[in-house]
């Protein structure tokens, strides 16, 4: 078996899809691809964190490579140190899957996630390494003696990352602020209750107790239920829901209302916007944006740059365009002068210090900003995802049902990354609209890719 890389790098479940063989090939692989010295790893709080890190660093040193153990820390720490230090780094996490699972995803030197291209060959590398290829005539055999890579602990690295995020605060503070946080039992356990308290608020922590099998556990940014009751039982002014591996977020307002990436976003393009930060007044987002964000952005006239799903495209386009803001619906936000990839923890301090300068709740900031419009996400069973392209019945379609809403309506077809699925978006003006033609659309692409 080998891996394949999806949008955020390689998951499988720990020890039977992703072994500490594999893993161990995968460390070789990226030594020989992505060179460099010293690798940083860092790993969330699951049961199989330690056997997926240990395979990695076995990989990497019998490459000659040295590894620095970041322990237990969220991904966007990993990427700072890396772009900090300019070294290589990995993460070992299934961001917000079940504990049984576990991943593996990379940075380049400078805190960046592989390109395509790179993924290619690092797929490539680990498949030769897993047919035992022979070397080359003269091919160098592996390191022995002292050239074998060392491994060291850094156990002030997440001290450092909390004493960065503090200054994005910029003089400014959370005082008076109650909130309520919820740390999935995952790397944001330890560090999310430090930082929101040294910023001023007052904090009730939620699912902190990581145990190795309870990550993500019915709790979280993909189960916001508990903190949704909190902050209104307890009368807080927000909540946060972190994922397992902490690079994204979501907002809970007063009301114990969800308040999603594309509210965050929204609401901090507006901010940066006034103040003179938001570069050539642009923001990046995915195709699975709501069609509400962009009306708003255009109310505020700011401008919006869409990418395929998927953060690292999201940071490609702000890159290549100089922007500074970008992110996706689940939580996902990247502050390009701030950070390389999304950062849960990152993006609370920013939202939150935005609200405050308006002196006005976050329901009442997040209601304003935009109208979310109702969106309905259907996933059809297909018999091969390769077909959909070419599918002039079903594009037929899906142009009737567009002309049919008009400009305050639009769909998204797109295949799964890694299943036999062909996902169906519908956004509308009423929810009843969006229920019944994406209800449309699913029942064409059953008949024409079944």
């Amino acid at each position: 078996m080998t891996l394949k890389f999806g949008t955020d790098g390689v998951r499988g479940v720990a020890n039977t899809e992703l072994t500490p063989e594999l893993v161990l090939a995968l460390g070789r692989a990226a030594a020989r691809v992505l060179g460099g010295e010293r690798y940083l790893i860092g790993r969330d709080t699951r049961l199989s964190g330690p056997l997926i890190q240990a395979a990695l660093t076995a990989g990497l040193t019998s490459e000659g490579a040295e590894v620095t153990d970041l322990g237990v820390v969220p991904t966007p720490a990993v990427a700072a140190l890396s772009a900090e230090r300019d070294v290589p780094a990995a993460m070992i996490s299934a961001s917000h899957n079940p504990f049984p699972d576990n991943g593996v995803k990379f940075f380049t030197a400078g805190g960046r996630k592989l390109s395509d291209a790179v993924e290619e060959r690092l797929e490539r590398e680990l498949a030769a390494i897993l047919r035992s290829e022979p070397e080359p005539p003269g091919a160098a055999a592996g390191p022995d003696g002292d050239a074998v890579g060392r491994v060291t602990t850094e156990p002030d690295a997440v001290v450092r990352y909390t004493q960065r995020l503090l200054t994005v605060l910029e003089g400014e503070s959370l005082d008076g602020m109650r909130l309520v946080l919820d740390c999935a039992n995952g790397a944001a356990s330890e560090i999310a209750p430090d930082v929101f308290t040294a910023a001023g608020a007052a904090v009730e922590v939620l699912h902190a107790s990581p145990d190795g099998v309870n990550i993500n556990a019915a709790c979280g940014s993909t189960h916001p239920h508990d903190v949704q009751r909190a902050v209104v039982e307890s009368g807080a002014d927000a909540g946060l829901a972190f994922d397992g591996d902490a690079d994204r977020v979501l907002a809970v307002d007063g009301d114990g209302d969800l308040v999603d990436g594309d509210h965050l976003i929204a609401l901090c393009a507006v901010d940066l916007r006034t103040r003179g930060r938001l570069r050539d007044d642009t923001v990046v987002v995915t195709v699975m944006t709501n069609l509400g964000f962009r009306l708003a952005m255009a109310e505020h006239g700011i401008n919006v740059v869409e990418t395929q799903v998927g953060d690292r495209y999201v940071l490609e386009a702000l890159d290549e365009g100089g922007w500074s803001l970008g992110g996706e619906q689940s939580g996902h936000v990247i502050f390009r002068d701030l950070a390389t990839t999304g950062d849960g923890l990152l993006t609370g301090l920013m939202s939150l210090a935005a609200v405050r300068r308006t002196g006005r709740p976050l329901a009442q900031v997040a209601g304003d900003v935009m109208t979310r419009l109702p969106q309905v996400l259907r996933n059809v069973r297909v018999r091969s995802r390769d077909g959909l392209a070419a599918a002039e019945e079903l594009w037929a379609e899906v142009a009737r049902v567009e002309a049919e809403l008009g400009e305050h309506g639009r769909v998204v077809l797109r295949p799964s990354g890694t299943e036999p699925l062909v996902r169906v978006m519908v956004e509308a003006p009423t929810q009843a609209e969006a229920d019944a033609a994406s209800l449309r659309l699913a029942k064409v692409v059953e008949t024409t890719l079944a």
